[in-house]
């Protein structure tokens, strides 16, 4: 969906529950997401990811209202619901309501003695959801925008990433890292975000986008990303971080751990939570590495270093699919392409390639002649840019 910030002002202003004298007082924020190039499943063990915030985002176009009540209606469906700022508790175990993204963020800002407005809104996005690309963090990141009282927020960009990770955490019920919210409203035009997970220092790192670009193929497949599923392999991470500190009390995450520390430990893991953990070891390194052969200039090394990513997270983590190990195949054989993985959590969603321009053409060809015949479904291909982090939209 096409989103303009005058289609949206024009849907707030005719909402049934805004008044006229209101429309003078529209704030319009927006939120992007995001796409990892490498380092998936590192940042909620301490270590290092290299994202970068995207042109594909979500926008909240907002009123005041008179009370403490919040009410978002979504403009792709018309659907609308809302909740009072006043005693907010975490919902069931199991909830599956979108609003419980915003009320969450509503939540985390108030445990955050940051003071709230109650709202009337109006929701779109570009974002596929479900698809790895954080529509979720864009959600919660547009969110803390609309419902502070103050624009902008009275936190920095880092402390309103926490509070949004920790409605996600501690509200929704799914333990992400810091990854995506981070990138969402800390992104930055032309560059991808090296982030250090356990000191939060990060610093820009520029793409060769004169001559290549970022191509995401969503496979466009239910993705089987439970809460559940992803809460399992952070605590099978978990588990093997105490059981190789029961020896090493200097290890308090697999970022303490090295591939040569983790092969001379394997007798004390059990086979599956060591694969675990050998991943996220060397997908560390493959950060670090990635960086250093962005800064060399050396795309051949990157895109090996991006090929052993996308096998690590099929064959160590299990967090791949056959869509996407597909899609991957299909892009690395084209002429042109850098690199291929999937990015995000796994279990369906997205890819990310690093294409040259004159590949991208290919790279549709391809994808629409081959991917079809191998999983029945028909991809979908974007060509993103890096954006800057969530803010306000001006009139």
């Amino acid at each position: 969906m096409l989103v303009h910030p005058h289609r949206l002002r024009r849907a707030l202003v005719k909402t049934e529950t805004l008044a006229g004298h209101q429309a003078d007082e529209v704030r319009m924020v927006r939120a992007p997401g995001r796409v990892n190039l490498i380092g998936e499943h590192t940042d909620y063990n301490e270590g290092f990811v290299l994202p970068a915030a995207i042109g594909l985002e979500t926008w909240i176009a907002s009123a005041p209202s008179n009370d403490r009540r919040v009410e978002l209606t979504r403009l792709d469906s018309g659907e609308r619901d809302g909740f009072q700022l006043d005693g907010l508790a975490p919902p069931p175990e199991g909830s599956e309501r979108w609003i419980d993204y915003v009320a969450g963020v509503a939540w985390s800002l108030a445990r955050e003695g940051v003071r709230l407005r109650g709202v009337r809104g109006v929701i779109a996005s570009d974002l596929p959801i479900s698809s790895g690309l954080s529509s979720s963090a864009a959600l919660e990141l547009a969110s803390a925008w609309t419902l502070c009282a103050e624009a902008p927020p009275p936190l920095d960009g880092m402390r309103l990433a926490q509070a949004c990770q920790r409605a996600e955490n501690e509200y929704v019920g799914v333990k992400v890292g810091l990854m995506d919210q981070f990138a969402s409203a800390l992104g930055r035009p032309s560059a991808a975000l090296l982030l250090d997970c356990r000191s939060l220092e990060y610093r820009a790192v520029e793409l060769p986008l004169d001559d290549y670009l970022l191509v995401v193929c969503d496979t466009r497949s239910p993705r089987r990303l439970e809460s559940s599923q992803y809460n399992a392999r952070r605590e099978q991470c978990e588990r093997g971080v105490a059981a190789l500190a029961r020896h090493r009390p200097e290890i308090r995450s697999l970022r303490d751990v090295s591939v040569g520390l983790l092969e001379s430990a394997r007798e004390e893991l059990d086979e599956e939570t060591f694969r675990r953990c050998e991943h996220v070891v060397r997908e560390n390194d493959r950060v670090l590495a990635f960086e250093r052969a962005l800064e060399d200039g050396d795309l051949a090394a990157a895109g090996r270093l991006m090929a052993e990513s996308h096998a690590s997270l099929r064959d160590l983590y299990e967090v791949s699919s056959a869509e996407l190990d597909a899609l991957v195949e299909i892009c690395a054989s084209v002429d042109g392409v850098v690199g291929a993985r999937m990015t995000g959590a796994g279990f369906g969603g997205c890819t990310v390639n690093l294409a040259a321009r004159d590949a991208v053409d290919r790279v549709r060809e391809a994808v629409a002649r081959e991917y079809p015949s191998r999983s029945g479904l028909d991809a979908a291909v974007y060509v993103v840019e890096p954006v800057g982090g969530a803010g306000l939209v001006e009139p």
